[in-house]
């Protein structure tokens, strides 16, 4: 038997409307944090990048490392996940000038190729089927490249857009909406609608975010994003703690 089908439970958490909740929060903790060390702490978004990168690299590796679903170990490695693409965004779209456009769409591109790769390579991108280091490989690398591009759409919808934080998120909140009633009414696709929604996370992360800590001047409510951030990594503990979490399961 080859080894994808040596395990049956995926080493993620099956998709409940716990695991969508406390996935907003740690995208919404992503943008607060990262911009608290590369902003706040005025490390710069190169610096920052590094940090979250070397969190993410170690995370990511102990996450293959273990033999089952640890849901502690799963969200940390998420958190990392947004915070280092909340600092990559910003470096590429702002100090290397590709902008909000480009930027967004460069990132696009590149979830899309790491999607179709792994199609190609595994024949599925349904989260049910992480099983092996393989898979989750190409999991970890299109969500961090979506957590990237989910950054620079929020600012591109936000500033760019016209729409302002509060406006963006309501836009990517009625969007997943929208994608969550499909999920309950149609037949599309679970594994395209899941990969849609956990996209458009971001963004709205990203908007909520920018809301909570931007100045008053720029439509924010201009609360310290340190604070912000230690209020949303409780929540999410909380959540961890409080709601019962359970490993997706690969049905053969």
């Amino acid at each position: 038997m080859p080894p994808e089908d040596r395990s049956h439970a995926a080493k993620v958490p099956a998709v409940t409307l716990g695991f969508w909740i406390i996935k907003i929060l740690a995208t919404t903790l992503g943008e607060a944090g990262g911009d608290s060390v590369s902003m706040t702490l005025e490390l710069g978004y190169l610096v920052g990048t590094g940090i979250f990168l070397a969190l993410l690299i170690g995370f990511v590796t102990a996450q293959i490392r273990a033999r089952r679903f640890h849901p502690w170990l799963y969200w940390a490695t998420i958190i990392a996940s947004t915070m280092a693409g909340t600092t990559l965004a910003d470096f590429a779209d702002r100090s290397l000038g590709i902008g909000y456009a480009g930027g967004t769409a460069l990132l696009l591109a590149g979830v899309l190729a790491s999607l179709a790769a792994w199609r190609f390579a595994l024949g599925t991108v349904s989260v049910d089927s992480v099983t092996t280091p393989r898979a989750e490989g190409f999991y970890w690398l299109t969500i961090t490249l979506s957590q990237t591009l989910g950054t620079a759409l929020g600012d591109w919808a936000a500033d760019d857009g016209g729409l302002g934080y509060l406006g963006g998120a309501l836009v990517f909140g009625g969007a997943i909406a929208v994608l969550a009633l499909a999920w309950r009414l149609t037949a599309i696709s679970r594994t395209a609608l899941f990969w849609a929604v956990f996209i458009l996370t971001r963004p709205l992360g990203a908007t909520v975010g920018d809301f909570l800590d931007k100045p008053v001047a720029q439509g924010g409510l201009d609360f310290s994003r340190p604070l912000a951030s230690l209020v949303l990594g409780i929540a999410i503990a909380g959540l961890i703690a409080l709601w019962p979490q359970r490993a997706a399961h690969h049905a053969h």
